[in-house]
């Protein structure tokens, strides 16, 4: 569906209408991120905080990226004190 609106004053700002038609079919959440590019406004779905991070960990171990940068440095603590 294409519909046309205008650009109306809300206050200092300025917004748009969107029919509920064209949001039912875009099934976007309460949350949307607005992007700008050159002649239009794009809105998208706004991604959750580390949205995709569990996918990501799970990459990283198969190629083994995840093991530490730096050796281990025991403390006096782990020499003598800890036990499992």
């Amino acid at each position: 569906m294409v519909a046309t609106t205008r650009i109306v004053r809300i206050g200092n700002s300025r917004g748009i209408r969107v029919p509920k038609l064209l949001l039912d079919q875009a099934d976007l959440p309460d949350e949307v991120e607005l992007r700008a590019e050159p002649g239009r406004l794009v809105v998208s779905a706004a991604k959750r905080a580390r949205e995709g991070w569990a996918a990501a960990a799970r990459a990283m171990r198969a190629r083994g990226g995840d093991t530490p940068l730096d050796p281990e440095t025991p403390t006096r603590f782990d020499r003598t004190d800890w036990k499992w």
